[in-house]
């Protein structure tokens, strides 16, 4: 179960790289995740959460940005692999292990990030414009990461 929850981590990183780390760490930070003896105890420390969620807030701004790259270039899709490996790497710390998760989140990122590239062309396509797409998005990737979270 807990690889399919680190997978489902991932995309949400595919969608918004920051958004998975920042619900992970507060899921470690509040208890949700028993991370205190794996070597990812400090995505559980106080500081981890404010920092990713402050990454996460940003994003959702610059992601507005007609000057943000695409998601699908190396640098853009390298760091949603990453952060999708992290999330998932804590979803599943005390479970299935680091590895698969980091495995499971790191693939479900790759996917996530061209199929979310996709799904939002289209959305912008029906609606004539970009920024409701954007906010769709933001919302499936927010509540997908508290769904999954609640699950772990």
């Amino acid at each position: 179960m807990q690889v399919v929850l680190a997978l489902l981590m991932g995309i949400v990183a595919g969608l918004r790289a920051m958004t998975a780390p920042a619900v992970a760490s507060w899921a470690g930070y509040v208890g949700r995740l028993s991370l205190a003896s794996t070597p990812l105890a400090f995505m559980g420390s106080w500081w981890v959460p404010w920092l990713f969620t402050a990454l996460a807030l940003a994003e959702l701004v610059t992601d507005q940005l007609p000057s943000t790259p695409s998601r699908k270039v190396p640098m853009q899709l390298g760091a949603r692999v990453a952060t999708g490996a992290l999330a998932g790497a804590t979803i599943a710390a005390t479970g299935a292990g680091l590895a698969a998760g980091a495995a499971a989140g790191a693939v479900g990122a790759f996917i996530s990030t061209f199929g979310g590239a996709a799904f939002r062309a289209r959305l912008a396509a029906f609606f004539g414009e970009d920024r409701p797409a954007a906010f769709i998005e933001d919302a499936i990737a927010i509540i997908g990461a508290l769904l999954i979270v609640s699950l772990a």
